[in-house]
């Protein structure tokens, strides 16, 4: 990619931008069109969220769906969450209020659509801390799976991809909901879907929805945000308040032990890896990401142990200070809440930069004080030698090739 050693990206490297509305969604890109979501608040806490299709090289708004939301009682009602899920000529758009639509690539027609409160009984006002529902759906083979948090053990929900039958359910509604999405595995010789919420991560068959197994975690707040990270036999969790647990995967047969657990259950005393909205990198033997106040840190990945931290990437020792971690390469690629592109190289002996560029204001309420007084915690999405990011105003395309193109 375009050397970013020294200088602000410059309007010649902005592709297009696109005027659109509030949200934490991220956008995917696939087959030409760049998918994202949006809300715009008509007598608080109502609204309307909105679906949105882009052509990839223009910014041309495409097609939109919308459809009316009610964001009574929730944590940051300021949008939907969860990233638009792409699969071959359709996409899912997963609402915050608990709707789940599947609509046509290439037009926006909804061909199916549930409501988790309606039709499944989800109870959004039964715990404490009311994110919404910020889990996207995956898809395995003729399967959409999705985070329900349904009654009648309709935790977990998959549905046929074509028609939006039930297929399975399973897991009960005695514990929360949480915020992580299904996360597909291989190990054991066979495929698993782990489905992580406070209190335990399941692995689950995806054909039939039974358990593998089960381990305890513990969960503050219902804070599981950062995607679980499998490297070979090891899957790696972080949590804001609990901190980091490792476990080892059998390799004979559907199993998982903790090779490690953090002993930390303190936001700020914390003894690995605390994250808030980061999902860390494994590379090799060593681990790096963003701990709880934004100390960027690398932890061996068989002990835990912690290797060296700096506050430099995020530049704020602050709650929740933050970026989101994509690797590319021999390099991470990490789109901190300042709105900044950081380049980093990760090695064991140390913090090393290689490149930092301004991509976006910073537009959302952080809930505390911050130093630029608004946050952008929205994932990025990396395509075809660019990179889409997003506020709550605008979406821009930069390109990241060397011709600028």
């Amino acid at each position: 990619p375009r050397d970013w050693s020294s200088d602000v990206c410059s309007s010649d490297l902005v592709l297009w931008r696109t005027p659109i509305k509030a949200g934490f969604t991220g956008p995917s890109v696939a087959e030409g069109r760049v998918y994202l979501m949006d809300f715009e608040e008509t007598q608080k806490p109502k609204g309307i969220e909105r679906a949105l299709a882009l052509d990839e090289k223009t910014g041309q708004i495409l097609w939109t769906q919308s459809w009316e939301v009610d964001y009574r009682g929730m944590s940051y009602g300021y949008g939907p969450r969860a990233t638009p899920t792409v699969d071959g000529d359709r996409v899912y758009f997963a609402g915050a209020d608990g709707k789940l639509f599947c609509l046509e690539a290439k037009t926006g027609k909804i061909l199916w659509k549930k409501d988790y409160v309606a039709d499944f009984g989800a109870d959004r006002g039964k715990w404490a801390f009311d994110w919404g529902f910020s889990s996207a759906p995956i898809v395995d083979g003729n399967r959409v799976i999705a985070l329900v948090g349904g009654r009648e053990n309709a935790k977990v929900v998959a549905f046929d991809r074509t028609t939006g039958k039930e297929l399975w359910r399973n897991l009960g509604q005695d514990s929360e909901l949480g915020v992580a999405q299904p996360f597909m595995i291989t190990a054991g010789g066979v495929k698993q879907v782990i489905i992580w919420y406070p209190g335990a991560v399941a692995s689950l068959n995806p054909e039939t929805g039974v358990v593998y197994w089960s381990q305890p975690y513990k969960v503050g707040a219902s804070m599981t945000v950062a995607t679980p990270v499998q490297q070979g036999p090891y899957l790696f969790f972080t949590n804001f308040y609990d901190g980091p647990m490792m476990l080892e995967l059998d390799q004979k047969k559907p199993a998982a032990t903790v090779l490690w657990k953090g002993k930390s259950d303190s936001e700020i005393s914390t003894d690995g890896l605390h994250s808030t909205v980061s999902t860390p990198a494994i590379i090799g033997d060593y681990i790096f990401g963003i701990c709880s106040y934004g100390q960027f840190r690398c932890l061996t990945a068989k002990t835990g142990e912690r290797v060296w931290e700096t506050q430099a990437l995020t530049k704020e020792r602050a709650r929740w200070a933050s970026g989101i971690i994509t690797r590319h390469g021999d390099r991470l690629l990490v789109n901190n809440d300042r709105g900044e592109l950081v380049i980093v190289k990760p090695s064991k002996d140390g913090y090393q930069e290689a490149g930092r560029t301004q991509l976006i204001k910073p537009t959302s309420n952080p809930g505390n004080r911050r130093q630029l007084g608004a946050v952008n915690w929205t994932q990025p999405a990396y395509a075809n030698r660019h990179v889409y990011v997003r506020n709550d105003e605008e979406i821009v395309c930069y390109s990241m090739a060397t011709d600028g193109k």
